[in-house]
């Protein structure tokens, strides 16, 4: 074909070209911002406005200024539980302020009140070919949601400044509806059931979302629903499914066009199959030693794993330069409920071995863990072993940041986000001028 023939015959050139300029060139400056930054994805280019939460390199991140130990001991918690109340999170992220109890349960019935899904969403649903990855469908019910869009429906008649109150009702109607949508695709997908999940108004957010589910005899998936569901909501403006959110309501998309966008650019490899990976690299793990290695045994694995080209997935971040915080509360939650689950015991050996082996290699600017280093192995506990759904749980969590930091960008007026291109000639020619003397 004509096309690939061209395209094949230009490529070794141009990627030679881009290759220099970011390796021998890429600190050069072009107005503020550097050769490296343009191409290496706009790494570090502080441009994004959000009060809901920020990625602390040294802490962690922070809900509404507040750490992720300070948020699961502030929030309200659950009837009988000891995990806090996911409306409670969605209070604070939304109001900056940490709810009373009564305030975090008007939140839940508020949530209950919206939670029946359109029949039409479940038809559209059962429709699709067997094989559907389960991210597609929840994407494909995102927008099937669109018709009831407040937004998209007033926004003609709406004045600029009223925009954030329809922001609201879809935010609220779309996250109410998330867990009971990816539900019936858990059950239908891995299970084939059709029955319509049902939402109990006497039962809060991760209660109802668990007993959805019919996962696990278990006791506690609830409270892993919980902390999930918290630990997963928000992480700054930058990383792609929020920027995505961001960028896509920026046009005045409503939320639901703009949720399932995000929910698109989680869907990525590079942003939410990190979890899965985790959890594979670890029961490869366990499968080659027949259970939990010695920490020698795991040692020359890891390096084994490195030395073959690959990587040792779950460690490392672009921001964090201490272990994830998300990684510790995961962590604690399994080894106060199961801490004899060979998987949870392998998981923590890997802490303890692996970022001294990334230091020996001396690739890796932070060896430290990140969330997805055990938060697949919780999952697998409670019987949640359908690894490409993990990315599913990701996305109602993701849900609870993104839509407060939509209703923000509306009620504050932010407009069309609309960076600048360059060209490779234009970077070229900027760095030849930088290299003359003055």
């Amino acid at each position: 074909m004509i096309l690939h023939e061209k395209l094949s015959a230009q490529l070794p050139a141009w990627r030679e070209r881009i290759k220099s300029l970011d390796k021998e060139h890429g600190e050069v400056v072009v107005d503020k911002v550097t050769v490296g930054q343009v191409i290496g994805g706009m790494r570090d280019i502080k441009s994004l406005l959000t009060d809901v939460s920020f990625v602390d390199p040294a802490e962690g991140i922070r809900f509404r200024g507040m750490s992720i130990p300070e948020v699961m001991k502030a929030l309200p918690k659950a009837k009988g539980g000891k995990m806090p109340l996911v409306g409670g999170l969605f209070y604070l992220l939304l109001i900056g302020e940490v709810p009373t109890k009564e305030q975090a349960l008007e939140v839940e019935a508020e949530w209950a009140k919206r939670a029946t899904v359109p029949d039409y969403v479940y038809k559209m649903l059962k429709s699709m070919p067997k094989e559907t990855h389960p991210m597609t469908l929840l994407s494909q019910a995102v927008l099937a949601l669109q018709n009831n869009s407040v937004f998209a429906s007033k926004y003609h008649e709406m004045k600029k400044d009223q925009y954030w109150e329809a922001a609201l009702e879809d935010g609220l109607d779309l996250t109410a509806k998330l867990p009971v949508i990816a539900a019936y695709i858990y059950r239908m997908k891995y299970f084939g059931e059709n029955a319509k999940p049902k939402y109990n108004p006497k039962q809060d957010y991760g209660m109802n979302f668990a007993r959805m589910m019919k996962v696990s005899d278990r006791k506690g998936y609830a409270e892993l629903a919980r902390l999930y569901f918290i630990l997963h909501s928000d992480h700054e403006s930058g990383n792609v499914s929020a920027h995505t959110m961001h960028l896509v309501g920026s046009a005045l998309s409503d939320p639901y066009l703009s949720f399932s966008a995000a929910l698109n650019g989680l869907a990525g490899p590079l942003h939410g199959l990190a979890n899965q990976e985790c959890l594979g690299w670890l029961i490869d793990v366990k499968e080659k030693f027949g259970g939990v290695p010695t920490r020698e045994q795991l040692y020359q694995f890891s390096w084994d794993t490195l030395n073959n080209g690959h990587v040792i997935p779950g460690y490392g971040h672009a921001v964090l330069r201490v272990p994830d915080p998300r990684f510790t509360a995961q962590m604690d939650f399994a080894k106060k409920r199961f801490p004899d689950d060979e998987l949870v015991r392998l998981a923590d050996m890997v802490f303890d071995v692996v970022p001294a082996v990334l230091k020996e290699q001396g690739k890796a600017k932070n060896p430290a863990p990140n969330v997805d280093a055990i938060s697949g192995t919780l999952q697998c506990y409670y019987g949640v072993r359908e690894f490409d759904f993990y990315t599913v749980l990701f996305g109602v969590g993701r849900a609870l940041g993104v839509v407060p930091n939509y209703v923000w960008m509306r009620a504050l007026g932010m407009p069309i986000e609309r960076p600048k291109s360059l060209t490779t000639k234009m970077l070229e020619d900027v760095v030849a001028k930088a290299s003359q003397p003055a």
